[in-house]
């Protein structure tokens, strides 16, 4: 598949470098002259961007987290006056504060160009028509996307989200051929097909650009046999974009990084050190390119790891192993540390477990209890009680050679878990509001 800007995605690492490194200087000069917080913040460490001389020198700079960005809350952290801002996207603020990021001219310009790689990484050409199934409004998803695919020169349907009978009815009508939207709604979207008698594989549908919420290896299997579909993963966030960070090409093997317009670190989220090639550790980023919301050393949370050898498309920038854990969703239960990723990948590995699961986290007097609720297929929660007493037995022991706690497996009828057009939510951790 052709590289959509083979100048950038193909240079060599010294010629890469050399790029960050001018553009890693002119970033710490522009939120020092511009920026109130980091101008304080460096003063504090005694930094100035004349001392930026490599790309090393990074670890000068201040890390930046969602405490700074909820502090300074709506526009302290702007870099440019409000008339020079043409847009503004925030997250959902679920959890406090609203995170604002803004855009200049020039900062939509680059984040149409960067998730236009992303379109075509996926195979997305200018034949193609894209059913945007993703969340307008003031989610970066949907809007992000949107522009790199008309400038791929896609036909794009802005469906927006959720009204799955209607999103069928625009793949029937429309011969939509690529689709965007979460991992989950994707799967939720072949089940409404499927019990509406809707065969999608005889559709034009051929590839999924994914993203929006963090999702395993057998998801994706269970995505592609029942859609009959490529599915690509993408990844990004409001803080420093939106999509368009990274994206996966046709090989699916890690998605390929922006590394001429972020500076990423991997470090030792405990220590703040980098790790070693290979290992995994929590994705720091620093804003190369941006005018408006320039970010240094922002902790993404998100745990991966990072792969600098070239890939088989030609492309040489760095590719990360898809995001399944961060390092604030781990669960502690009964002093072991969960992740619900390691819970997915054992449940996606049991034939008959649909792919829909809750995590129940909740505490009986001083003792914490795990139960994790799965959707079984309709013959299974049919099947005598023996049948289904085994079935439970298998799932819990799976689970306990994994994560080595013995959770409680309650089986479910299938479609009781709640769908949703958006991010799912896989876990409930009740012990917060004793």
């Amino acid at each position: 598949m052709p590289i959509w800007n083979p100048e950038y995605e193909t240079m060599t690492r010294p010629d890469l470098s050399e790029l960050q490194l001018r553009r890693l200087k002119s970033t710490a000069a522009w939120v020092y002259d511009r920026v109130p917080y980091y101008k304080q913040v460096l003063d504090e460490r005694g930094v100035k961007p004349r001392d930026i001389k490599s790309l090393d020198d990074v670890r000068k700079l201040p890390f930046t987290d969602k405490t700074a960005l909820r502090d300074t809350y709506p526009f302290g952290m702007f870099a440019v006056d409000m008339e020079q801002v043409v847009r503004v996207h925030s997250s959902s603020g679920t959890t406090g504060k609203p995170i604002v990021v803004g855009y200049t001219k020039g900062d939509l310009n680059t984040w149409t160009e960067l998730t236009a790689r992303i379109a075509s990484a996926a195979g997305v050409t200018a034949s193609d028509r894209v059913q945007m199934a993703f969340l307008y409004g003031m989610f970066t998803g949907g809007w992000g996307m949107h522009y790199g695919i008309e400038r791929v020169g896609a036909t794009i349907f802005p469906a927006g989200s959720g009204n799955t009978e209607r999103q069928l009815l625009m793949m029937q009508d429309f011969g939509t051929t690529a689709i965007v939207c979460t991992p989950s709604y994707a799967l939720y979207i072949a089940e409404v097909a499927e019990k509406s008698g809707i065969d999608i594989k005889s559709l034009p549908l051929r590839v999924g650009l994914f993203g929006g919420e963090p999702s395993g290896e057998g998801m994706r299997d269970e995505i592609e046999r029942r859609l009959g579909i490529l599915a690509t993963d993408n990844y990004g966030l409001s803080e420093v974009m939106g999509p368009g960070v990274s994206g996966e090409c046709e090989h699916q093997c890690g998605l390929h990084m922006a590394e001429d317009h972020f500076l990423f670190e991997l470090l030792d989220p405990e220590t703040g050190e980098p790790v070693g090639e290979g290992e995994e550790g929590e994705l720091v980023i620093t804003t190369l390119t941006k005018e408006a919301f320039p970010v240094l050393r922002y902790r993404t949370h998100d745990l991966t790891t990072i792969d600098t050898a070239p890939c088989e498309c030609g492309r040489t920038l760095a590719r990360m192993r898809k995001v399944r854990a961060r390092t604030d969703d781990m669960l502690i239960i009964r002093g072991v540390n969960v992740f619900p990723s390691q819970i997915e990948d054992v449940l996606t590995s049991i034939e008959g477990i649909e792919p829909h699961y809750l995590i129940v986290v909740d505490r009986e007097g001083s003792m914490d209890d795990l139960e994790v609720r799965i959707e079984v297929a309709e013959e299974i929660f049919s099947d005598v009680m023996a049948d289904m007493v085994a079935f439970t037995k298998n799932v819990t022991a799976k689970l306990f050679s994994v994560i080595g706690l013995h959770a409680k497996v309650r089986l479910v009828e299938p479609g009781t878990i709640e769908r949703t057009a958006g991010k799912a939510r896989r876990v409930i951790d009740r012990r917060s509001t004793d």
